[in-house]
């Protein structure tokens, strides 16, 4: 007999709180439906209920980052242009220890994403979409005349993404070299790059 709905979304709810204990401790390459039906303790007939194949069980967990993502504290947007630009690229990096878990659950999804054509699409788009939150704060940044003479918010967008990326990868794994003071020297570094010369 088939839970009620009710009992079927309090039970999803587990899973989903399982899958993400499984994706801090292991990444994206520990997650099997086994160790999400041990981290529940129940068997993995029962978690197949919800997730039939291994590519269910992924494709819900990048769904649950990504939400996990998006909810997270983030910093006030304190004025517009580049003060802005700096507080959003600063809640991407590894600052905490919470940042620093979520940033190592994406680096692991990427080998993933990377074989498999639909899951590549929707990183690419995911990318796509950040870099569409940052580019009108690059256009207020050059209307304000924040920016160098011809500086393309566009382009840039793409080049803060790049680089606060390849930024969190190296902190991910040298964190003794990249801490926190570290991460905010280099970032200010890149976005004074930007700036037009005073």
């Amino acid at each position: 007999m088939p839970p009620a709905p009710g009992d079927r979304e309090a039970r999803r709810k587990d899973v989903s709180e399982a899958v993400w204990r499984v994706l801090a401790d292991k990444g994206f390459g520990g997650l099997t439906l086994r160790a999400v039906a041990a981290a529940m303790g129940v068997s993995t007939g029962m978690l197949m209920h919800y997730f039939p194949t291994k590519r269910a069980l992924i494709t819900h967990a990048l769904d649950l980052l990504e939400k996990n993502t998006a909810q997270r504290p983030r910093r006030a947007h304190p004025a517009p242009g580049l003060a802005t630009v700096r507080a959003m690229l600063l809640d991407i990096l590894p600052l905490t220890p919470d940042d620093t878990a979520r940033n190592r659950i994406w680096v692991s999804s990427w080998d993933l994403s990377l074989a498999d054509d639909d899951l590549s699409a929707a990183q690419a788009a995911r990318y796509a979409r950040l870099r569409s939150t940052i580019r009108p704060h690059l256009e207020a940044a050059r209307d304000r005349g924040e920016l160098a003479d011809g500086a393309e918010p566009e382009r840039l967008a793409t080049a803060a993404v790049a680089f606060t990326h390849g930024l969190v990868v190296q902190a991910l794994f040298d964190p003794a070299r990249f801490p926190e003071d570290v991460q905010t020297t280099l970032l200010d570094g890149f976005l004074t790059s930007l700036t037009r010369p005073t």
